[in-house]
């Protein structure tokens, strides 16, 4: 690791921003401590997608990691790391895990969606218009939480009942204020979900993905089946990423909108589309700020003279990049109209989520559908007053208070 002296990270990210900020001015990477762990945030997006797409720099921290042992016993954030799925997968292994799920997140598969996305929207915005006209309703826990996870829920066939709870214990899975002890706590509860989801499905496979899964874990003998671990590592992958980034895009793009007119209005008349606002609010606040871990198979040579040691534990820092003056221009200000929208929320490389077409799908169907029945929705609250999740990865509000009528009616 460097000479450098090491940034430390606010495990509560109270001001993101400040901090990306910060990252930047330190160079290309700098070393970092995020929450006792030493690793080098890459916050230049030429840097980080070299690095993304390099055969040096892997994800499997049980292969590539001498501290791998001694960290995934005590840090908070190790069920990041020792996860055993494709999220974690190096070479032929990520590759096998990757084409298993694939299918079930086609395009195809997610075109046939839409009818499907646009039913629970309009479901969830009949409930919200039979509230009062002078309530205050929260946006995120109304809208922006039961609409993806209604949808992963189908897809992977969660049963409705047990949703809820499983929302729970994800959340926790991206808080990063908890103790080791806490989310050691949370795992276990949220592996004897999975486990008791597993078992259902076991014994009534359905048409969903957890039973194509579980097919392929019990009836496939060629090598290329999914180990016990793997299974449930992979549920956890697919569930958790399936809803808890799709619900801070929506919070983002809706808060956006709602604090700068002129944005919205783009969009009324035709200068932009809400594919546009969707790309956007990628770019400009994308759900995960940074995600742990990579790590070095070689030295990498950085452009400033210094060395990313074989060994090294690297983290993407996509918000910071996202926002590099060198990227874009005037970076840091929300423009659906600008040209170039390019961005690295969903990653760069064999990495790249296979979710992202649903999740785009899903943010776009949801905001055009919301501003359509609440043409006069607006905040709650000021924009600055929105409390940030406490959480170095995701990057959403704890909640998004809307007036859903015009003024004169509260």
């Amino acid at each position: 690791m460097s000479e450098q002296q090491v940034f430390v990270l606010d495990p509560a990210s109270s001001a993101p921003d400040d901090e990306h900020r910060a990252l930047r001015e330190r160079g290309p990477a700098t070393p970092v401590d995020i929450l006792g762990v030493r690793a080098w945030s890459v916050s230049h997006p030429a840097l980080l997608k070299q690095l993304l797409t390099s055969k040096d720099v892997s994800k499997d921290g049980r292969a590539h990691w001498p501290a791998f042992a001694e960290t995934v016993a005590t840090w908070p954030l190790a069920l990041w790391i020792a996860v055993e799925n494709m999220f974690t997968a190096y070479g032929k292994d990520h590759s096998r895990l990757r084409r298993m799920v694939a299918p079930a997140l086609s395009a195809r598969r997610t075109e046939a969606l839409q009818a499907d996305i646009e039913t629970l929207v309009s479901a969830l915005l009949d409930g919200l218009d039979a509230r009062p006209a002078s309530e205050i309703v929260d946006l995120r826990e109304h809208l922006a939480y039961p609409l993806p996870i209604a949808v992963i829920g189908k897809l992977m066939g969660v049963p409705a009942d047990r949703r809820t709870e499983l929302r729970a214990v994800v959340d926790n899975v991206f808080a990063t204020h908890l103790t080791a002890d806490e989310q050691a706590a949370n795992t276990a509860a949220l592996y004897g979900l999975l486990d008791a989801l597993i078992q259902t499905k076991r014994a009534e496979p359905g048409e969903d993905m957890t039973s194509a899964l579980i097919a392929a874990r019990d009836d496939e003998g060629d090598g290329s089946a999914l180990s016990d671990a793997e299974l449930r590592d992979t549920l956890l992958l697919m569930i958790s990423a399936g809803y808890e980034t799709t619900v801070n895009v929506i919070d983002q793009a809706v808060t956006t909108l709602l604090s700068d007119p002129k944005q919205l209005a783009h969009v009324r008349d035709g200068r932009c589309t809400w594919q546009d606002v969707v790309e956007e609010t990628l770019r400009h606040e994308p759900a995960v700020k940074h995600l742990p871990l990579r790590y070095a198979r070689a030295d990498i040579p950085l452009p400033d003279g210094r060395t990313i040691r074989a060994g090294d534990a690297i983290l993407a820092s996509y918000a910071a990049a996202n926002r590099h003056p060198d990227w874009h221009d005037d970076a840091d200000h929300f423009d659906a109209t600008r040209p170039s929208k390019e961005h690295l929320a969903f990653g760069h490389g064999v990495h790249y989520c296979l979710g992202a077409p649903l999740a785009r799908l899903e943010v776009a169907t949801a905001l055009r559908m919301l501003f359509e029945r609440f043409p006069d929705i607006e905040l709650a609250t000021a924009q600055d007053e929105l409390r940030k999740l406490p959480s170095l990865i995701s990057n959403g509000h704890t909640t998004v208070p809307v007036r859903l009528h015009p003024a004169q009616l509260h």
